[in-house]
């Protein structure tokens, strides 16, 4: 495994972040307004990013030795800000949450935490495949309750629902995720408990240190 796709910032205390609001969707044509410093990324600025950024090797589970056949860095891992965790997917958890994405990885220890990043030229977006189970990642907006717009791997097909608009913030060194779907702002559920404790949701309608995350390259 390569090292790091991008060097980590000082992080800020945990103590000091407020819990950002939810907010109401926005309506289709109107997304959540991308706050100041953050810039939207394409695959070839992605790519330009990875080669002109500090190198850092990504923490590895004891006695790890997983390799991955990525030449590009669109292979990556994502870290939370918020709780310094890999996202991993949660194949084996029953329905209907099975594929959930989680910030819960203390390591990277292999496929359960990868991602590949799908670049589409037509919509300017990215599809997220998840490298555990092959599937693509999906904003849930029509469960209920906690689970409303979580972010699961079950697609087998790219659709509204699993595209993403991906943004850097490059004083910051830190990244966002954002639906289409609904316009809002991937954000890590740090106050949840329970089995979806860390999960991520497609829910802000701005990037306050809950929707901000690190991305590691898998290259081999």
């Amino acid at each position: 495994m390569t090292p790091v796709l991008l060097s980590l910032s000082a992080l800020l205390a945990a103590s000091a972040w407020a819990a950002p609001a939810a907010g109401a969707a926005p309506r289709a044509d109107r997304p959540a307004a991308v706050p100041s410093g953050w810039e939207k990324v394409d695959a070839t600025e992605l790519t330009h990013i990875a080669r002109n950024t500090d190198a850092r090797q990504a923490p590895l589970a004891a006695g790890d030795d997983v390799s991955t056949q990525a030449e590009e860095p669109e292979l990556l891992a994502m870290q939370s800000l918020r709780n310094d965790r890999f996202v991993a997917t949660e194949k084996t958890y029953p329905a209907p949450n099975t594929g959930v994405l989680r910030a819960r990885s203390a390591e990277y220890s292999g496929s359960w935490e990868g991602f590949s990043f799908e670049w589409d030229e037509t919509t300017g977006t990215y599809a997220l495949k998840s490298l555990a189970n092959d599937r693509y990642v999906a904003v849930e907006k029509n469960l209920t309750g906690s689970a409303q717009n979580e972010l699961r791997a079950r697609s087998t097909s790219v659709g509204g629902w699993e595209r993403f608009v991906l943004y850097y913030n490059e004083s910051l060194d830190r990244w966002a995720l954002q639906s289409t779907l609904n316009g809002l702002f991937v954000a890590m559920e740090d106050n949840y408990t329970g089995s979806l404790q860390y999960v991520l949701r497609a829910r802000s309608s701005a990037i306050s240190g809950w929707e901000e995350f690190t991305l590691y390259s898998l290259e081999a």
